[in-house]
């Protein structure tokens, strides 16, 4: 379930990045390069900021299926 949530929290920040960039400024790219320079990160530290507000949110760590 928390796989699924970052997952989806990081593609919609992609896609408002793009849709800012397209209509309000180009630098709103920036949004979009912190995104996945976060996700890069956390797969070489196995740490992501989400993940701590998701453990204090309650989220489980895993589904049961």
């Amino acid at each position: 379930m928390r796989e699924r949530i970052v997952r989806a929290v990081a593609g919609t920040m992609v896609l408002i990045s793009i849709t800012l960039a397209y209509f309000i400024s180009i630098y709103w790219l920036g949004l979009a390069a912190f995104v996945g320079i976060n996700l890069v990160q956390s797969s070489i530290t196995r740490f992501c900021p989400l993940e701590m507000l998701l453990d204090k949110a309650g989220v489980e760590k895993k589904s049961c299926c």
